[in-house]
């Protein structure tokens, strides 16, 4: 939600119906689609998401993953060529992730790159489609290609620490992850790096592009999340149990609210909603 938001800021073509339905179509029919469909191929068994504890999976969720994509594909052309196309995509992406015949996540680093990329700098892109009925070559330009770029950046460095409480799972089932491969404390140091730079170029963003107040607005938004983290790598590198589905769920959850409220605010503070056709 937070790159859909991100993008949201940024569109100068604003039209009510058509920013709920491309919110619709991303939030309710192609992710929860893609979260299904590796479910159904993960069958997790370990505490996974916001599911402690996760029901055995059935053909049910495999076919209703599929249903939910192809809602999304047809919602998505109600809007536009390239957006459906955009969507179908990210579809394919989505599913080579965990599809045993690719399977992605076997690969760190594969796995990594291209999980940072379609769900930072594409979705952006995607996203930014669909919300401003623009045709594929205006998504390209630098302006869009840069904040879409950033998103990968911070996910590029988060998406490890996703990782870090399913290493004995992942090592039985043979997927070698890059938080598996980095371990507990590579993770950690991986991700505050990475974190880092992601926050510095943001607050160039938005300092180059808006002003001193939002670059410190985002600065002021990321604080909790930055002393959570900070709390949290400290105790686990002195005990690496620590480093568990409970924490990380609390990392997710902090990170979500932390990033959705900083983008609602570029959002209303950037955005023209006098404009926006009702």
């Amino acid at each position: 939600m937070p790159v859909f938001l991100f993008a949201l800021g940024i569109s100068p073509n604003l039209n009510a119906e058509r920013v709920i339905w491309v919110f619709v179509i991303l939030h309710v029919f192609l992710y929860p689609a893609s979260n299904a469909y590796n479910s159904y191929f993960d069958k997790d068994e370990d505490s996974i998401g916001l599911l402690k504890k996760p029901p055995k999976v059935t053909t049910a969720l495999y076919y209703v993953s599929l249903l939910f994509d192809f809602i999304a594909i047809t919602l998505a052309w109600l809007i536009s060529m390239d957006f459906a196309i955009a969507v179908f995509v990210y579809g394919l992406a989505s599913k080579a992730y965990s599809h045993p015949g690719i399977r992605l996540k076997r690969y760190p680093w594969i796995g990594w790159l291209v999980a940072g990329f379609f769900q930072g700098i594409f979705t952006f892109y995607m996203a930014y489609l669909g919300i401003n009925q623009f045709p594929y070559e205006i998504g390209l330009r630098t302006e869009i290609l840069i904040p879409g770029l950033l998103t990968s950046l911070f996910l590029w460095g988060s998406y490890p620490m996703t990782q870090i409480y399913q290493h004995k799972e992942d090592k039985e089932r043979g997927d070698n992850t890059l938080s598996l491969l980095l371990g507990i404390k590579g993770t950690f140091l991986f991700t505050l790096i990475f974190f880092s730079i992601a926050s510095a170029a943001f607050f160039f963003y938005f300092f180059s592009n808006y002003s001193q107040q939002m670059a410190f607005s985002y600065v002021l938004f990321l604080a909790p999340i930055v002393v959570f983290f900070s709390y949290w790598m400290f105790i686990s590198l002195k005990n690496e149990e620590k480093a568990n589905y409970a924490f990380t769920m609390w990392l997710n959850l902090l990170s979500a609210v932390c990033l959705n409220a900083f983008f609602i605010y570029f959002f209303l503070k950037v955005s023209h909603l006098g404009q926006l056709n009702l």
